[in-house]
């Protein structure tokens, strides 16, 4: 007697017959999943192949674009049987190499943009893993909610990409880090499996915390597809200074002085001292400065709901002057001045790169290990490399510093790396704070990274990702020590 297969029996028994079907060229299979429009190679794959900073590259076999779920968990699934590795590709923002490969099959969610439900009442809204920060943003406010997560690239960043970095940006001090902005997500696994954890609630003590292993784990555990985010009311009022203070400690004092006066207002709190502010002034004359350049400076911005806050910024800045703390400050009066503060800050990684080589971190320490941080990696940089320039800035409301130094001797390069890693660890820091680790962190991780945290890691991704398909070569260090698997 025949039985016939109904529902998901039957779609997952399709779905195996049409990979076991696919021709032996793996282009040709993916053409006829996606149609050619959407398998990229040769000259059609370069805005992929080159990362925002130009120094990691791709040359992949093709870059395809699903339009939804179903087909990432088809082109998985063929990759599978061709055994191809795959690396996922967002906005192309980041920093670490985290999408540099060599023949793999890169996947763009760039077609999966949607912005499906937007739901105030419940203080979430569901989005696709292509959808871009920027418009999210705009989505989001034009429903008078806010979605509290911005740095410098929000205008091409994608929600995969920004969740599987669990980026941080400049609202960390208010909202916290990606991790805390989400409620729910969807997976594809390395196996081609959809991963159902597209939770609404707020509390779900039901057994392991999926969820956390995706997010920040730079696509080596699978890839995310959507989200459902958390969002805040759009706050009505805003102040904005940007203030030249005496030293790091009369800036955490106003840290203080601001958090207590507006009852935890302070939306960012920016450090951005002299090597900033007169690099800023070389390569953006068009962002003009305030007042003369000075040793240490911070840009604040506060967001509130009920009351101006204008009033209570100058009331504390005006404190600030009388204790010494304050050396001068310029307090927006309209929107216009508050978003050019704003563009000096989000400057940043534009300015980094223009010198090469460099030495780049993004390192966390407690808010009041900062100074001695500073005070420390001076020290230890005269010793390898007194020639060597650095430039600083900093959320420094949640202690994340981003350290560039210029050498003057590229053999030195990893020295200054080793030294810098050692003052942020014996200051109770981590050596990554919102950049992730991709391929040029490996070698750090080898030398910082509890060796027990990196076995638990290792099992982990054995166990979701045994064939090492997704994403190989980052975030984890070979067990013998080295500096992690070339890019493949």
């Amino acid at each position: 007697m025949a039985f016939l297969s109904y529902g998901p029996v039957a779609r997952f028994r399709a779905e195996e017959n049409a990979v076991k079907d696919t021709p032996d060229d793996p282009l040709a299979a993916l053409r006829t999943l996606l149609g050619d429009a959407h398998v990229l190679t040769g000259g059609d794959v370069e805005k992929f192949a080159r990362d925002w900073t130009g120094k990691w590259r791709a040359d992949p076999l093709a870059v395809v674009r699903p339009a939804n779920t179903a087909e990432v968990s088809q082109v998985v699934k063929l990759a599978a049987a061709f055994d191809l590795s795959i690396v996922p590709v967002g906005g192309n923002t980041g920093l670490v190499g985290g999408t540099s490969n060599t023949g793999a099959l890169m996947i763009s969610l760039e077609r999966m943009t949607t912005i499906r439900d937007i739901r105030p009442a419940a203080g979430l809204a569901v989005v696709e893993g292509g959808a871009i920060l920027s418009d999210i943003h705009a989505a989001v406010e034009a429903q008078d909610m806010f979605f509290p997560l911005t740095f410098g690239a929000r205008g091409s960043a994608r929600v995969g990409g920004f969740l599987s970095t669990n980026a941080g940006g400049s609202n960390v001090v208010r909202y916290g880090p990606t991790r805390g902005l989400v409620l729910g997500i969807e997976v594809v696994l390395a196996d081609g499996r959809i991963l159902d954890l597209m939770s609404e609630l707020r509390k779900d003590n039901s057994g392991y915390d999926l969820r956390d292993l995706f997010i920040g784990g730079e696509g080596t555990l699978g890839i995310i597809t959507a989200a459902v985010l958390r969002l805040v009311p759009k706050p009505r009022h805003h102040a904005a200074a940007l203030v030249a203070v005496r030293d790091l400690p009369a800036s955490l004092r106003l840290l203080r002085a601001l958090q207590s006066a507006t009852d935890g207002a302070v939306e960012a709190f920016e450090y951005m001292p002299r090597s900033y502010m007169t690099a800023l002034a070389t390569h953006r004359p068009d962002l003009r400065q305030p007042f003369a350049v000075h040793d240490h400076c911070v840009m604040i911005d506060l967001g509130g709901l009920s009351r101006p806050l204008g009033d209570v910024m100058e009331a504390v800045l005006e404190a600030g002057v009388e204790s010494g703390d304050v050396l001068d400050a310029m307090v927006a009066q309209n929107e216009a001045q508050r978003r050019l503060i704003w563009d000096m800050r989000e400057a940043a990684a534009e300015i980094t790169f223009t010198r090469l080589p460099i030495v780049d971190n993004d390192v966390a320490l407690p808010l009041d290990a900062v100074a001695q941080f500073i005070d420390d990696m001076h020290a230890g940089l005269a010793t390898l490399d007194p020639g060597a320039d650095t430039l600083i800035v900093a959320h420094l409301g949640d202690g994340n510093v981003h350290l560039t130094v210029y050498p003057t001797d590229d053999g030195q390069l990893d020295a200054i790396r080793e030294m810098i890693e050692g003052v942020t660890v014996s200051l109770g820091g981590s050596i990554s704070a919102e950049h992730g680790i991709g391929l040029s962190k490996l070698t750090t991780m080898t030398r910082r990274k509890d060796p027990v945290a990196l076995d638990v890691m290792r099992a982990i991704k054995t166990a979701l990702d045994p064939d090492n398909r997704m994403n190989p070569g980052k975030v984890i260090p070979e067990r013998t020590g080295g500096a992690g698997t070339p890019p493949t």
